[in-house]
Parts: C-alpha cells; structure tokens; sequence
C-alpha cells in the first residue's frame, strides 16, 4: 500500500496555535531562544513510519522462541557479561550489543556526570516534573497514547507504570549508570527490547492499527519525543519551580539523554543537544498529534487517582492531600488549556504550593550547598523508589 506523504496536518488547529503563541510551547521558545517553523519537516516526519529493527529482530530471535522468562535471563547474561564473538548467539543479539557496547565518539563522562547530578540534586522536584509535567503532559497527545491503549496498560494500573518509569529513570540517572554492564545500561536495553516486544505484539494481535495516522507502533519519532520530555520538558519544569541550573549542567543533562536515547536505538540525528535544538524538534511533532480524546482523559484520571491507591501512605486523608498537591502542580505546571482538555478537577488555592515551593527552592539553592543537594536528592528519590518497589512487588497488590 503507497502511504501518503505525512504533512504536519494539526498546524491550523486551536490546540496547536494556543499552545505555541501563549502555552507552554511559547515558554519553552522563550525559554530557548528556539526559531520554529517547518523547513526541516520532511527531515523528520519520515522517522514517524520508523522503528527500531534491531531490538525487534532480537525480540523475533529469541523472545518469540522460547519461554518469557527463559529469553529474559539469556538477554540479562549478555547484558551483564558481554556477548563473545565466537559464541553461538543470534546475528541479532551480536548486532545489538556491538551497538551498544560501542561508545560513540561524542560521548562525554563529565557531561554525563553533571546530567546525572541536575536530576539527583533537585530531589522531589524531579520526580514531582516527571510525574505532574512530562508523564500527564504527554497524555495530551491523543496518538502518542494509542500504543498504551492497546497494550491495555491501564488494566495495571497508574502505580505499577509510575513504579515502572520511576524505576527505569533513576536507574539512568545515577553516577556512572550508563557504564557498559551497569545498572543503568541494563534499564535501557530491557526498556528497549520491551518497546519492541510490544511494537511486534500490537503488529500481530491488533488489527485496527492505524498506521497512516498514528504512526508505526512506538515509532523512532514518537521515541524522540518522549525522551524531549524526559530532557527539555522536565528541565523547563525544574525552572518554573525555581530551581536554577548552570550551563554546565544544562549541557549535562541533554547528553544524558542524548546517550540513553543512543543505547535504546533511538537513530542519532533525531538526539538534540541543547534545548534549542530539543523545542524546534519537539514543535514538528506536535504539528502531527491531535489533542487529548476520552482516552486520554483515563490515563490523565488514573494517574492523578494514583495516590489514593497508594498503599505508600498508610492513612486515607494524606493519601487524598498528596492527591490535592499533585493536581496544584498539575495545574501551575501544564497550564489551564491541557488541565481542562484532560478535565483535570479544579481545586482551591491551586497556585499555594506550587509558588511556596519556588520561593522555598530559591532560598534552599542559595543556602545549601551544591553537594549536600546531590546527596540528599539521590537519597531521597532512592527511597520513593524503594517504597514503589516495595508496593508494587508485593504480592497482595493487584492494581
């Protein structure tokens, strides 16, 4: 079937001119001095019909062969261990870890290390931008969502996905994660391979696919655009809470992700460096996504519901006041046109805790030092994680 040539057909819509005149979008241009239009369109948009052949050849070759569990420990032995050229291993599996095990020229370990300590050292910040900013930000997006719809991710539930992308994010974002055989580039090669084992099963068991519209399933574009969420979004998130950040470890940072993106197979030149770069990419996607549809709205609702679930806080009234917090930050964080497209509650006194903690931040980043806010940010986000860990895994939590 000839596909049509994609145009970036939401360009004219409401949702896309508000957005980038007076939303969030024009925050992020004002923030990075970004000259948006749609010169290199066609540069991009065919990354939207693009998958990641690797990963699921390797997926084809070995998960589809034998057991779940039995594929799992092979690829977590070749993670760990190195694959040995001569040993008998699948043509893909040697391809993917000569990939990975390859550390590009441009890779950096300073960069690296000032990215990993922006994320540490903001401590609940980070995790409050991730969960409030970049997670309930991306539902706005109706197609980039579709692959979570099919996969029936909200029968599991908001606290096992926020337990899941919570696990993967700081195991990346610590000191030397990402070193071949770490923790770190484990994440990324199991998040990987995951990608492509869900891209292969919609493929296989979802007849109603639309691929004109919606794009390949967890296509190379859409994967450039969740992990701007994970750099400009969450950066530009960190700045409206008062954080401020060094040029150094704004560097950082985008490395970073430039690197995670590299190891998930993530094609290079989709990777921006700076947060200039990192808008005028992410402003040719969104001229292809539509606004938030009812599907959207579930996963906005299941997410905010998420802290009443819970069983982290042991009483009912502070899990519904950490369910009120999240919806203030929601609100000061996303803007009022994406919180009513995704019917987020109103609540009273919406903007206090948000603006408390911006003026508590620009106090706290002049009177502590840098160190101590690394130390107690890694310490404190280790333990969230802990406890999600703890929740998720034990056996009586069926969300």
């Amino acid at each position: 079937m000839e596909r049509k040539i994609l145009q970036p057909r939401f360009k004219d819509s409401q949702h896309f001119k508000d957005f980038w005149t007076k939303g969030n979008g024009k925050h992020l241009i004002d923030f990075s001095g970004a000259e948006v239009d749609f010169k290199d369109f066609d540069k991009f948009s065919k990354y939207f019909y693009h998958v990641d052949e690797l990963g699921d050849e390797v997926v084809k070759e070995v998960y589809f062969t034998k057991k779940y569990s039995e594929a799992s420990r092979e690829i977590e032995n070749y993670i760990r261990n190195g694959v040995a050229e001569h040993e008998d291993v699948p043509e893909s599996v040697q391809k993917l870890f000569r990939q990975t095990q390859t550390v590009p020229d441009w890779l950096d370990y300073n960069l690296l290390k000032s990215g990993a300590e922006l994320c540490m050292r903001c401590n609940l910040d980070s995790l409050i931008s991730l969960r409030d900013y970049c997670l309930i930000g991306g539902y706005d997006y109706a197609y980039l969502n579709k692959p979570l719809i099919v996969t029936e991710a909200l029968k599991k539930g908001a606290v096992k996905r926020l337990s899941e992308t919570l696990d993967f994010w700081v195991n990346v974002t610590r000191y030397d994660a990402l070193e071949v055989h770490k923790k770190g580039y484990e994440f990324a090669i199991k998040t990987r391979l995951i990608h492509s084992y869900a891209r292969l099963s919609i493929k296989k068991h979802y007849r109603n696919w639309d691929t004109e519209n919606w794009g390949e399933p967890i296509n190379s574009w859409d994967m450039m655009a969740t992990y701007i969420g994970f750099s400009l979004v969450f950066m530009h998130s960190l700045h409206k809470l008062g954080n401020t950040i060094s040029k150094e470890e704004e560097k950082g940072h985008f490395h970073l992700w430039k690197y995670v993106g590299y190891l998930l197979g993530i094609p290079e030149e989709l990777l921006p460096d700076n947060k200039k770069q990192a808008t005028e990419y992410f402003y040719l996607w969104t001229s292809i996504q539509p606004s938030s549809d009812k599907d959207s709205v579930l996963l906005a609702h299941s997410l905010l519901n998420e802290s009443l679930e819970n069983p982290i806080l042991k009483y009912k009234f502070q899990r519904r006041n950490l369910r009120y917090l999240h919806i203030c930050c929601t609100w000061y964080l996303l803007g009022d046109d994406v919180c009513k497209r995704l019917q987020i509650p109103d609540v009273p006194f919406k903007k206090g805790f948000p603006v408390t903690k911006r003026m508590i931040n620009k106090i706290y980043d002049s009177t502590v030092s840098r160190e101590a806010r690394i130390q107690k940010g890694n310490k404190d986000q280790t333990k969230v994680l802990a406890d999600y860990l703890r929740v998720t895994q034990n056996s009586n939590f069926h969300h």
